[in-house]
């Protein structure tokens, strides 16, 4: 016997040319959809039907050329479970394994310097001081910022390549100093020296002097974060086959501004700062605001030390590194669950154990994420005024069904159901 065929549900059908006269008015010719309804004599409501048929017809095709996306929940959750005041996320759809080629690597840099140009240019504020260091993620950020309040911009670590006059570090700094209409400090000599007489004699110049005499007044910064023997570190290309063995030994894991440290986040002594010129690690922690930014890849366990040491008050890394970074810091076996719910406005990240259905992470969640004493029913009822929302969601994960409603009660006592009047008679005497 033939088994009935599969029936597929097709848009309905849909006068084309009207619909494709309207999407043209709409998105190409950027027409409201009033005007549209008042050349075409149809009301606005038929007009956005039409639009939404245009796109069910394959009359409209909506392409969305940037491979990258803000990962809201993401990020927060990586705020808050490592103690920053920005967490900045980008989903590069790229796979668990990281980046499968260095074109791809170029790419997601780009992608994450862009993200840390639009947090840069969230933060900043006239006067501030601003702190680049010649990371590809900082290059990349100087090409992404467009607008900037007036501060000056300063170069926190010498030149790694060996044209003086126009590497991308320098040019970094003059282009997002013109950004903002500020004044631009570059660093016209070579990150490490051979020997520290050497370096002594060119911090001595004026125009270094005058760099340098501005990385205590940097206000924020952003620096690179990396693996310290990747292939793109400049340090490590600076050291000496001895230099290198003796931080293996000392358990070098990451750098950032020049600075090495191991997987804990301590800072390794690595004797090069009489030679090096660049930003003191005692500077860097004089920074209010330093964001690092990731260079994504296998470089989970870097990330992870640079958050330890306490430097940074802010990342920007892409969707796969955050993952790592939770998952590896959470020992106790919590999994991290990014719930956007029907509210996308009040996306939250909800870190549930996999064998909670008693409710009790729930509860414990809805009180992390209202320290004002405003419950979630109580948010949730703004836009469910039959305060149903909360109980249904609760619900979800409470299978026995009996902890939602006990949980909105304990959490916000003024908005506990009214005991229903007795109907029992009133005893004698109190009639």
């Amino acid at each position: 016997m033939a088994e009935p065929a599969e029936t597929v549900a097709l848009p309905a059908p849909v006068d084309k040319l009207l619909a494709a006269t309207v999407a043209r008015r709409f998105y190409l010719e950027q027409w409201s959809k009033v005007e549209i309804a008042k050349e075409l004599g149809i009301s606005r409501f038929k007009v956005a039907r039409l639009l939404d048929a245009a796109v069910a017809h394959d009359i409209v095709r909506i392409d969305i050329t940037v491979p990258a996306e803000i990962d809201v929940p993401l990020g927060r959750a990586v705020t808050e479970r490592f103690g920053l005041r920005h967490g900045l996320v980008v989903d590069l759809g790229h796979s668990e394994g990281g980046w499968a080629s260095p074109a791809d690597q170029r790419r997601g840099v780009r992608w994450l310097g862009t993200a840390a140009a639009r947090l840069v240019s969230e933060i900043a504020e006239e006067g501030d001081v601003l702190g680049l260091d010649g990371s590809h993620a900082v290059d990349a950020l100087s090409e992404a910022v467009t607008r900037l309040p007036p501060c000056d911009v300063v170069q926190l670590t010498g030149v790694h390549g060996r044209d003086l006059a126009h590497d991308a570090a320098i040019a970094a700094v003059r282009r997002t100093a013109a950004a903002g209409g500020g004044r631009a400090f570059p660093l016209h000599t070579p990150f490490l020296l051979p020997d520290a007489a050497t370096a002594a004699v060119l911090r001595s110049q004026p125009a270094t002097a005058e760099a340098l005499g501005r990385f205590g007044r940097v206000t924020k910064a952003v620096v690179g974060v990396g693996a310290w023997d990747a292939p793109q570190s400049p340090l490590y290309d600076a050291l000496s086959e001895r230099e290198r063995q003796a931080l293996r030994e000392a358990g070098a894991c990451a750098e950032v501004a020049g600075h090495v440290l191991d997987a804990e986040g301590r800072l390794l002594p690595t004797g090069l700062d009489a030679r090096a010129i660049a930003v003191s690690a005692a500077e860097l922690r004089g920074v209010a605001e330093l964001i690092g930014v990731t260079a994504g890849g296998h470089g989970t366990g870097a990330v992870r030390a640079v958050l330890r040491s306490g430097l940074l008050t802010g990342v920007v890394t892409d969707a796969t590194t955050a993952r790592r970074l939770l998952r590896d810091e959470d020992p106790d076996g919590t999994t991290v669950s990014l719930l956007r719910g029907e509210d996308p406005d009040d996306m939250t990240v909800s870190l549930l154990r996999e064998e909670d259905t008693d409710g009790t992470t729930v509860h414990r969640r809805l009180r992390e994420e209202d320290l004002d004493g405003t419950t979630a029913h109580r948010r949730l009822r703004e836009e469910d005024p039959g305060s149903m929302a909360a109980h249904r969601r609760l619900r979800h994960d409470d299978l026995d069904d009996t902890t939602a409603s006990r949980l909105l009660r304990r959490e916000d006592p003024d908005d506990a159901p009214r005991t229903a009047p007795s109907s029992r008679p009133p005893e004698r005497g109190q009639r």
